[in-house]
């Protein structure tokens, strides 16, 4: 449309009309265009009639020619409050502080005050150029020159104060705001959530929403944004479904956020209950829904799930997005679909560091060190920087495998090659690296050498490498520093235990049993998940609730008598009290991944792959029950723990028993 105007007006004169320029401009939607009407006007001598010359200042700022506006200011004869006003707020929504107070001084010079539109302009201006701290140094000089924001510059300051957390400035903000007696005013009451939100405090979040009542869709926005980030998910999903069931008319980012906030905060089956529901409204996700929620899908293993944003993405043209398409690689890989992950990174037509990061990683997870170091080749190859998270996957990927030297390499690398600083992650890498390979002396040798104190993963890495190889001494001196770091942590208790328990010394069992008693503190319970039929159940160590528990008990008994038969010998060393070897039986029969399996292998064909995500590490137990029932039932398990994925097929472990 503006070609075929310019062309329009190269070759047809029209009468001068100063009514005419001003609605041509008001609805310019370039600035070649706005150039070429400037022209016509110049040449008419309408461009000095004060009508004209204010639309064309107001076009050219909408238009962000900045520049061509000064210049109109300039050979404006009479300046007015609403064109200093004009130009300032234009400046200042640039990020140009600088020109923008300069412009304020000039006025001022001229004779000229400015009023509350001036500096509302000012404040909002820097606000949305990202100039937050720029936006609340205004206003507070404003407030010293007696001026008192409205309702508009009021939200827009609130905004400019959450993102600088000056959360004493956004207390005196809402006082004036009760006193002004605009609280209720919809675009305020959203500012105060948001900037609530933005400063850490929750409890106003809720307060100022219950005060106002305001239910749209603004606010619930913000009430998501501002819960999310407060990790206050339950009080979030509370609100949202209020929302819900009062018929507010809500949108994609509504929702979108929602999910996103369940997915932040480890809610994933709720996400995924969200994002069937927010279909079922006809509300249809877009291109930031979809790495939303595929995260949720990979969490609970919920394959049918993920395939089925695959192909929405596919239809609605997603794949081209790289955030689309690397969140699509992460699902895939944390599902056990390592190859539909690399067949999806292969497509990304434009692959960033998020996407390569996410196919190494994935390899990682597999145990598959040698395509991971294999596609971080490539990665260099490609001109690709690889990064912090880059060097995490690479060096966790040959501590999986046992290469120890590579991944001594690849740390070196990082810093002389990278002239990247190791951060806590990779040591941790390190210490795990170490610890697996038996090297613990070295391992504890390099946490001493840390230039920064180590935290609880640095302690944790090394007392799992004590838990392989009984190393009591070091298990010690691990355990004690996590119970100072983490004592709230029952896994770093229960570690520390099974060391005690594998060596046979009951009083130290005992010892740390009490101390787990003390404090209140309980053995955090397996979980595990897995996706029947488009379904995902989750298990839960000793907890018979779930509808099938009968079936599932007794397809566990007949797969015990045959491990009996067949010289099967449950590993008791992975159980934490001292109690008489059968009931030890009894006990490891119901780790949740046992009963995950078991409830597979009655809801399925023959034949058919089961998929199975924990919570926690595998213990030795599972592990070789799962080699088992691999072979026993011909059938493919996948188990992903915490730290890797175990693929089971007749008999064997990817792994190779190195984990």
């Amino acid at each position: 449309h503006s070609n075929t105007l310019l062309h329009f007006l190269r070759h047809v004169s029209f009468p001068p009309d100063a009514h005419l320029l001003p609605s041509a401009l008001k609805s310019c939607p370039a600035q070649p265009l706005a150039r070429a009407l400037h022209a016509a006007a110049a040449v008419s001598g309408l461009a000095e009639d004060p009508f004209v010359a204010s639309s064309l200042l107001h076009t050219y700022l909408r238009l962000g020619a900045t520049s061509d506006a000064r210049g109109v200011f300039e050979r404006m004869p009479d300046k007015s409050v609403v064109g200093w006003s004009a130009l300032i707020a234009g400046y200042s929504a640039r990020g140009d502080a600088e020109a923008a107070w300069g412009l304020l001084e000039r006025m001022r010079s001229a004779g000229m005050e400015p009023n509350v539109i001036t500096w509302n302009g000012l404040v909002s201006g820097l606000n949305r150029s990202g100039s937050a701290l720029n936006a609340v140094k205004a206003l507070v000089r404003m407030h010293g020159e007696g001026f008192l924001p409205d309702a508009t510059g009021v939200s827009c300051a609130l905004s400019a104060v959450g993102d600088v957390k000056e959360v004493s400035v956004g207390e005196q903000l809402h006082g004036y705001v009760v006193k002004a007696g605009c609280r209720l005013d919809q675009h305020v009451v959203t500012a105060l959530i948001d900037m609530y939100g933005k400063c850490g405090r929750a409890d106003e979040i809720s307060h100022v929403f219950h005060e106002s009542s305001h239910m749209d869709v603004a606010s619930c926005n913000a009430l998501v944004a501002g819960l999310s980030r407060n990790a206050q998910v339950s009080e979030a999903l509370l609100l949202f479904s209020e929302f819900v069931s009062r018929g507010v008319e809500l949108n994609v980012v509504s929702w979108t956020s929602i999910v996103a906030c369940c997915v932040q905060n480890g809610k994933d089956l709720e996400a995924v209950d969200l994002f069937r529901k927010m279909q079922s409204k006809g509300i249809e996700p877009n291109s930031v829904t979809i790495p939303c929620v595929l995260p949720a899908f990979a969490n609970v293993a919920a394959l049918m799930h993920g395939r089925s944003a695959h192909c929405f993405s596919l239809r609605k043209g997603f794949l081209h997005d790289v955030y689309v398409g690397s969140a699509l690689v992460d699902m895939y890989a944390k599902c056990g679909k390592v190859r539909d992950a690399r067949t999806i990174f292969d497509a990304i037509p434009s692959k960033n560091t998020v996407s390569w990061n996410a196919m190494i990683g994935g390899y990682a997870m597999h145990g598959e060190a040698a395509n991971a170091v294999q596609l971080f080749c490539l990665m260099q190859k490609c001109k690709q920087k690889p990064d912090l998270v880059t060097f995490t996957c690479v060096i966790g990927a040959c501590g999986q495998a046992g290469l120890t030297e590579e991944g001594r390499r690849y740390f070196n690398e990082m810093q002389h090659s990278h002239g990247i600083s190791p951060r806590m992650e990779h040591y941790a890498c390190m210490v795990t690296l170490l610890g697996r390979a038996g090297k613990l002396d070295e391992a504890y040798d390099l946490i001493n050498e840390m230039p920064f104190e180590p935290d609880g993963c640095i302690w944790g890495s090394l007392l799992g490498s004590c838990r392989v190889y009984g190393n009591v001494f070091l298990a010690e001196v691990a355990a004690e520093k996590l119970f100072e770091l983490e004592p709230e942590n029952t896994g770093n208790y229960v570690l520390l235990s099974n060391i005690y328990a594998s060596k046979k010394m009951w009083d130290g069992v005992n010892r740390v049993r009490d101390q787990m008693k003390n404090m209140g503190l309980k053995k955090e319970k397996g979980c595990s998940w897995i996706e029947i039929k488009n379904k995902v159940h989750m298990l839960l160590a000793g907890d018979n609730s779930h509808p099938m528990m009968t079936a599932i008990t007794e397809k566990l008994k007949q797969l015990t008598i045959e491990m009996s038969r067949l010289g099967f010998a449950p590993s008791t060393d992975f159980v934490l009290h001292d109690v008489e070897e059968q009931e030890k039986d009894d006990i490891l029969a119901v780790h949740s991944e046992k009963l995950a399996v078991a409830l597979g292998l009655i809801s399925t064909s023959p034949g058919t792959p089961l998929r199975v995500i924990k919570n926690l590490r595998i213990c030795g137990d599972c592990h070789e029950a799962m080699k088992f029932i691999s072979c026993f039932e011909g059938r493919e398990i996948s188990v992903r723990d915490t730290n890797r994925f175990h693929h089971f097929k007749d008999g064997k472990c990817s792994c190779g028993d190195y984990w």
